[in-house]
């Protein structure tokens, strides 16, 4: 059953403290640490900086005692709920679960008590909900590293949030649950044909590079960024036109006609395709050995 296979791989994974804190604790740690640091260094240079006539509108804003706006300051945040750095932690746990089975060689011990396709689907499952966290604790950072600015800069609290307020700030937030899933699904293709963890951790990563890359690689070639093979080989290009869709405002009005179309079917295919082809591939796969 699938939730059988579900509830297992809950379990397995919440007894591998290792893999939780890498995937879902680090990169919210780090961001509020760094925030922190950014703020005390910020306002140690304050007369200095306020001082200097070519210092960034958004960074002066930050300095002055204006109210801190915590409404905008999560839908700013949403936006970011699928960085790099979020995106290259949650593959750690991913890769863990989709290729933990082939390491160990446990796939014999449960592979005659489900289905195949329940036991990848059970995977995915897990790897959502650990992605869902990971966005959750990151908005969290957001929050604490927006209260401690308040506190250093002393800035006062206020809090809005418009009908459309809301709908951005979920809007960014499935769009960031998307990316991350498309992300990890690269890492389950490559665990069931290499029966590699550290295959399944580092192809997506150097893949994603090689994506970011693919701009300036493609123009020399005469493809420019909104061309097809711009958006079909680079499904984080993609998450962007379709974030700044969600955003409107002149960026939206900006972007090529049939720009978000493209990015829709781009991350469609590089969610979809990897997750038939790691199902097809773990169906006829020859388990004998583990």
């Amino acid at each position: 059953m699938l939730v059988d296979a579900i509830r297992a791989e809950g379990f397995r994974l919440s007894k591998n403290r290792t893999a939780l804190f890498w995937s879902v604790l680090f990169a919210p740690i780090l961001t509020l640490v760094i925030g922190v640091i950014t703020s005390f260094v910020l306002k140690s240079h304050e007369s200095r900086l306020m001082a200097d006539t070519e210092v960034p509108p958004k960074l002066r804003e930050m300095l002055t005692s204006t109210p801190l706006d915590i409404g905008h300051a999560l839908v700013a945040g949403a936006s970011g709920l699928a960085n790099p750095l979020v995106l290259a932690f949650v593959v750690i746990g991913a890769a863990t679960i989709y290729a933990g089975d082939y390491r160990w060689e446990t796939w014999r011990l449960i592979s005659a008590r489900n289905s195949r396709p329940n036991l990848l689907l059970g995977k995915l499952a897990v790897v959502a909900v650990l992605g869902l966290t990971a966005m959750l604790l990151m908005l969290l950072s957001v929050l604490a590293e927006n209260l401690v600015r308040a506190a250093v800069f002393e800035r006062t609290l206020t809090f809005s949030m418009t009908g459309e307020m809301f709908g951005h700030f979920l809007g960014l937030a499935g769009l960031g649950w998307l990316r991350i899933l498309q992300f990890t699904m690269i890492g389950m293709l490559t665990a069931v044909v290499t029966r590699s963890l550290l295959a399944a951790l580092f192809v997506p990563l150097v893949l994603g590079v090689a994506q970011a890359l693919s701009p300036q690689m493609l123009m020399p070639m005469g493809f420019p960024p909104d061309a097809w093979l711009s958006i079909l080989v680079n499904p984080g290009a993609a998450t962007d036109a379709i974030q700044t869709m969600i955003e409107g405002g002149p960026g939206a009005a900006a972007l090529p006609d049939g720009l978000v179309l493209k990015a829709w079917i781009s991350l469609g295919l590089w969610t979809l395709v990897p997750l038939a082809g790691a199902l097809v591939w773990f169906r006829n796969q020859d388990l004998s050995k583990e």
